[in-house]
This record gives structure tokens, sequence and C-alpha cells, in this order.
């Protein structure tokens, strides 16, 4: 197993167990020696906004959708953390992205 791998299942363990200071430090750490890993910047975003840190979490997670463009899942959690930094109309713009997906269509890379 590579060291970044490695890195992203110590981080996964210390979301599970609820430290997530020490999750998202690691996720950091993932991201900033992988820039390209869109599940290490999926879990930072997800990491961050659980530990309210929403306006990280959103840039965390435009990155995921920037990587990932057609990945349901991203662009649904891209709409929650806009939802909890209250930005409702960047909400529905993301979750709208989610539905086109969900629905079989396409997202073009902005």
């Amino acid at each position: 197993m590579d060291e970044i791998e490695s890195l992203f299942d110590d981080a996964n363990g210390d979301l599970a167990v609820g430290d997530l200071p020490s999750a998202i430090e690691k996720y950091r750490m993932c991201v900033e020696k992988a820039p390209d890993f869109f599940d290490g910047w999926h879990a930072l975003g997800m990491a961050l906004m659980k530990h309210g840190q929403y306006e990280d979490a959103i840039d965390a997670g435009k990155k995921a959708v920037e990587l990932s463009p057609n990945d349901q899942l991203a662009w649904s959690s891209l709409s929650l953390f806009y939802v909890r930094n209250n930005q409702i109309k960047e909400a529905e713009a993301a979750g709208t992205k989610a539905r086109i997906l969900s629905w079989g269509g396409k997202i073009k890379r902005e």
C-alpha cells in the first residue's frame, strides 16, 4: 500500500471514531501530496463540513467536482456544503447537476 493510501485509511479511521481534526489534517496531507486525488478532496470536504468549516468544505467540494465533473455524489455533497453555509442559490445549482447525472446526463468541465 502506498503512502497516500495508508494516510487516507488512517484519516478514515480517525473520521470513524470522531477525531475530526486529525482526519482533516491527514486528508489535507493526502491532497497536498496528490493534488488530483479525488477521494481525498471529497473526504476532506465531508470532514470539514462535519467540523463546521463550511467555506473550506465548499473549496474542497469544488476541487472534487473539478476533478470528477460527472460524479453524482460529489455534486450532492457540494450542494450540502452550500446549504450548510446558507448559500441556497449555489446549493440548488449543484443539486441540479447531481440530478442531471442521476438521469444519465453528463456535466461539461467548466
